[in-house]
């Protein structure tokens, strides 16, 4: 699975570099750059097919809309992995917390505790 992400990464990276190279020939065009600016077009057109191609692959991907709200914020969506392992943890140590609690009440009332009745005829 790992490849398949290593793979999407790969190709977003020679478009955004693509992009990049293209901004610059077009903010500074000259009409023997034509050629130039053909060739970078034609690569973003085969970039946008190699990223297709990845998308199909991982179309079995769920990502939570939670990671594109920290993506909007301007945050670290691995920031996102990691809060949710923190409340996972908070959570658990309230969950066994609470757990402890009854097992202690339950030992100590345990002789308190009435046994059912049982009728013998």
């Amino acid at each position: 699975m790992a490849e398949k992400f290593d793979n999407l990464e790969e190709h977003l990276e020679k478009f955004i570099e693509n992009i990049r190279q293209l901004g610059i020939i077009v903010s500074d065009f000259q009409p023997s750059s034509q050629a130039g600016l053909n060739q970078k077009l034609n690569f973003m057109i085969s970039g946008l097919q190699d990223i297709e191609k990845c998308r199909q692959q991982l179309h079995e991907i769920n990502v939570p809309l939670e990671v594109f709200e920290y993506i909007d914020q301007g945050r670290n969506p691995q920031l996102y992995t990691k809060e949710c392992l923190e409340r996972a943890l908070a959570r658990n140590e309230q969950v066994k917390g609470k757990i402890d609690t009854l097992t202690v009440r339950d030992s100590s009332r345990g002789s308190e505790i009435p046994r059912p009745m049982t009728f013998q005829e």
